[in-house]
C-alpha cells in the first residue's frame, strides 16, 4: 500500500512542477511581449529639446501634427535648403507640418557659429521661421537623446539609420512615430516629401 501512496506522491509532485514551469513560461513570453509593445509605443513626444533661443521647447506640443526633423548647417553645400524648408513650412503649415531645425557641427566643421549667430544667418539670409533648435551633437556618444530615437530600432520601432551628413530629414507621423528617413539630395520640394504631407 505504501509503495502505492510513494508513486502516486511521485506523479502529484512532477505534475506540480510541470504546472510551475509552464506557468512560468506564459509568464516569461507575457514580459516578453509587453516590453516589445513599450518599444513600438515609443514617440517623440516623450522628448524635450532646447530650441536656439535657450528656451525649452516640449515635442508633446507637436501631438496631431506630421513633423521633418532635418539637421542643419550654414556653410554647407545643401545649405541653401533653408529656402526650400521654409518655403514648405510656409506653404503647409496650416495643414499641421512642423519643421524643427537642429544645427550641428558635426560634418567638418560646416556649422561653427553660435546659437545667436545661427539665427541671425537663418533669418537674414533664408527668413526662416520654422523653430529652430539650439546646435547639438546627431552622431558619436555625445548624440543628442532625440537623434538616438531617430537613429535606433529599439527606440522607434522602425529601422536604424546613420546622420550621413548635414540637411538628413526625418519624417514623423501625427502619433509622434518615425515614419521614413530622407537623405541630405532630397530637397524639400521633392515629390515624395509633398505626397507624404498631403497623405
Amino acid at each position: 500500500m505504501s509503495k502505492y501512496i510513494s508513486v502516486f506522491s511521485l506523479m502529484l509532485l512532477f505534475a506540480t512542477i510541470g504546472t510551475t514551469t509552464s506557468c512560468a513560461q506564459k509568464s516569461n513570453k507575457a514580459a516578453t511581449t509587453t516590453v516589445t509593445k513599450k518599444v513600438m509605443n515609443t514617440s517623440i513626444y516623450n522628448y524635450k529639446a532646447t530650441d536656439i533661443d535657450g528656451k525649452t521647447f516640449d515635442l508633446a506640443s507637436l501631438k496631431g501634427k506630421k513633423v521633418i526633423i532635418v539637421n542643419t548647417a550654414s556653410k554647407c553645400g545643401y545649405t541653401g535648403q533653408y529656402e526650400g524648408l521654409e518655403k514648405l513650412y510656409k506653404e503647409y503649415s496650416n495643414d499641421g507640418l512642423v519643421i524643427l531645425g537642429f544645427p550641428t557641427n558635426d560634418f567638418n566643421g560646416q556649422e561653427p557659429g553660435s546659437n545667436k549667430e545661427i539665427a541671425a544667418f537663418c533669418t537674414q539670409n533664408y527668413g526662416v521661421t520654422f523653430p529652430m533648435m539650439e546646435k547639438i551633437t546627431v552622431k558619436g556618444d555625445d548624440m543628442n537623446p532625440i537623434y538616438r530615437y531617430l537613429t535606433q530600432k529599439s527606440e522607434n520601432g522602425l529601422e536604424d539609420s546613420k546622420v550621413m551628413w548635414n540637411f538628413q530629414k526625418y519624417l514623423i507621423n501625427e502619433n509622434g512615430q518615425l515614419e521614413k528617413v530622407l537623405m541630405s539630395k532630397v530637397e524639400p520640394n521633392d515629390p515624395e516629401i509633398i505626397n507624404w504631407i498631403k497623405a
